[in-house]
């Protein structure tokens, strides 16, 4: 398929995207918006299956029905209430989909230089000198391969920062949308519970990701080494998300959920950056944003501090428990209706629970 169709199906498919965004802030817009989103993301997906060098369809089309089946099955058991929880559990599968990418990138970095060094030809290509034979065996690549075939060595440095941002960001992303998912499920104690100098760990772990990112650029040309250091960023991230999670309490978890959400959009857009993609890199940057600005409203109207959020520093201490003091006095409906009409003014806050059952 021409590639002109490509650009234009990522035309349209953001402007769906952010149509669906945009009319989740009303009840019923917010009907019409899920739809934006259901079509947007089905003309992304064929998009890719029929864009310029795509291939495996039968198996993609496999994967996409198993997905879809389990979708369906998830979606169809799971209660109103328990919705949050479903939310976190996808935000950890988008996690590891950005870390699996990444690491995918990795090798086929590594793949291309073989082939490259196999035939007696530099890798990467100087600037503006590729060879006959390059040029040749260029032909020859598909897909990644081939955008990585035709990258200098400055621009291979990028995409190995990229892809490593979209490894750590996904990484913690994953362990933090499980532990999520554990606590709004009851399945993980709701405490918060951190180590022994907390942020002192997260802060060291956060620390050593760098150092360890520094030196799988500087060990990039070693498959043994780097693929090490990748590994053992990768294992850091891991514990970071498990350990910034673990120390918030659950009654705090909706505002958690929103923030990975955003993480996991900035996961996308770095792997969007990665593979050259610039419909998740648009995608990303659209949940991501929408999603650290979703946090910092709640983070406001729960009197929370906005960066404590970010950095899993709220809700792991809690204050001397109160006292029962008056006296409970019962009430039946037609001393309810009594107060009400007795009232100069009455104020009505709606929960989660009465947007279940439709209050409204």
């Amino acid at each position: 398929m021409d590639f002109g169709f490509t650009v234009a199906a990522y035309a349209v498919v953001t402007v769906l995207f952010v149509l669906s965004l945009g009319g989740l802030s009303g009840q019923e817009s917010a009907k019409r918006a899920i739809w934006y989103g259901i079509v947007g993301m089905a003309v992304a997906v064929l998009a890719m299956l029929v864009g310029p060098g795509s291939g495996l369809w039968g198996l993609t089309l496999i994967l996409i029905a198993i997905g879809a089946v389990i979708g369906w099955q998830l979606a169809t058991r799971v209660q109103m209430t328990q919705m949050p929880e479903l939310v976190a559990f996808m935000h950890s599968l988008v996690g590891l989909a950005a870390v699996l990418v990444g690491f995918n990138a990795h090798f086929e970095i590594g793949r291309v230089a073989e082939a490259f060094t196999a035939e007696g030809l530099p890798f990467p290509q100087p600037e503006g000198l590729m060879s006959v034979a390059a040029y040749d065996l260029w032909l020859g690549l598909t897909n990644f391969a081939a955008i990585i075939g035709k990258k200098t060595a400055v621009e291979i440095t990028i995409l190995r920062v990229e892809l490593m941002i979209g490894i750590w960001i996904g990484a913690v992303t994953f362990t933090g949308s499980i532990i999520a998912y554990g606590k709004l499920a009851g399945k993980v104690d709701t405490a918060a519970k951190k180590l022994p100098g907390g942020h002192m760990l997260n802060a060291g772990a956060a620390i050593a990701s760098v150092v360890f990112a520094g030196l799988y650029l500087a060990y990039a040309d070693s498959a043994g080494a780097s693929i090490f250091m990748l590994l053992v960023l990768t294992a850091l991230a891991l514990f970071i998300g498990y350990h910034l999670i673990m120390g918030i309490g659950g009654a705090d978890m909706p505002v958690v959920v929103s923030m990975l959400n955003s993480y996991s959009g900035w996961a996308a857009a770095a792997i969007g950056f990665s593979l050259g993609n610039e419909l998740l890199i648009v995608v990303g940057a659209l949940v991501g944003a929408s999603g650290a600005i979703l946090s910092y409203i709640m983070c406001k109207a729960m009197n929370r501090s906005f960066i404590s959020v970010i950095l899993g520093g709220f809700g792991g201490t809690s204050g001397p428990a109160m006292e029962v003091e008056g006296e409970q006095v019962a009430i039946n409906a037609d001393g309810v209706a009594t107060a009400l009409n007795e009232a100069d003014s009455v104020i009505i806050v709606p929960g989660y629970g009465m947007a279940v059952a439709q209050a409204q």
